[in-house]
This record gives C-alpha cells, sequence and structure tokens, in this order.
C-alpha cells in the first residue's frame, strides 16, 4: 500500500503546536494541512510552529496556505512560523516577500533556517486583521490605447 503524499504529525504543548509535516504539499494536500492548522486555532492553540525538514515538494497553492493561515492565525492573536523550508518553498517565500512566515521563536531543536537581508527588512504590517493598509498598484507595462499587448 503506497504512503500518502503527505503526513502530518502534530504534538501539542498547551498552548503550542509542532506541526511535522512530511510529503508533498500541492493542491491535492493542501485541504489536509489547512484542516490541521485550523483545528490547532479550534483547540486553543497560539503559538504554531511548522518544521518543513522532511517535506520533498510545496508548490505555490501551499504556500497560499500558508499566508492564509499565517493571517488567520494573527487574527487569532497567535503565531505561525514555519522553520526549516526546503530550498524551493524558501526561494518562493523570498519572491512572494512573505518572510514573515520565518520569523519567531524556534521550537524545533536545532538552527532555524533565517532569511538573510531581504527578510529581516521586509516589515509586517500591523493592520493585517482588517487589511487597513491599502497598496496602490502600479502596472509593469503602462496601457496602450487600442490596442493589446
Amino acid at each position: 500500500m503506497p504512503l500518502p503524499p503527505l503526513n502530518i504529525y502534530r504534538h501539542d504543548r498547551r498552548t503550542r503546536a509542532l506541526i511535522t509535516l512530511a510529503g508533498e504539499i500541492d493542491l491535492g494536500t493542501v485541504p489536509l494541512m489547512r484542516t490541521t492548522l485550523e483545528r490547532c486555532l479550534r483547540d486553543g492553540v497560539r503559538t504554531i510552529d511548522v518544521d518543513l525538514t522532511p517535506v520533498t515538494f510545496c508548490d505555490c497553492s501551499g504556500l497560499n496556505a500558508f499566508i492564509e493561515m499565517f493571517v488567520h492565525t494573527t487574527v487569532a492573536g497567535g503565531t505561525l512560523c514555519l522553520h526549516h523550508p526546503p530550498p524551493m518553498l524558501a526561494r518562493m517565500i523570498e519572491l512572494a516577500g512573505a518572510g514573515f512566515l520565518l520569523q519567531g521563536p524556534s521550537a524545533v531543536p536545532g538552527p532555524v533556517s533565517r532569511p538573510a537581508a531581504p527578510f529581516a527588512t521586509a516589515p509586517v504590517p500591523l493592520a493585517v486583521a482588517g487589511f487597513e493598509t491599502s497598496r496602490r498598484l502600479v502596472p509593469a507595462v503602462p496601457a496602450v490605447s487600442g490596442g493589446v499587448l
């Protein structure tokens, strides 16, 4: 019998949980991961550390789920922090400007994968709960009237 593409292990200690993900995080496995993280919040856990050491693959749907859960956890008054992301996920986090996912205290033994300067200088907006901070999007290419690029 083949192993499931994603195994999830949860270890609680009062209001803190260590979630270890092993395998592949993709569109098919994100609902299971999201359910586990949401269940932590429902159970009163407010500090969630996610160990990604055994993750072999993570696509953009996984990154999106981590960002959504970061917002949900922050709104609930807690913290969510990713530890030891594989190189491909660390690169996606860097490109997305989501270094805030890697900040926070370490619950995982050993050195925490901390981002270099680009993450350290990117502040996390404090008004996450209501999305009060507005930013004007500027098109990368100027609009051309009467035609399609």
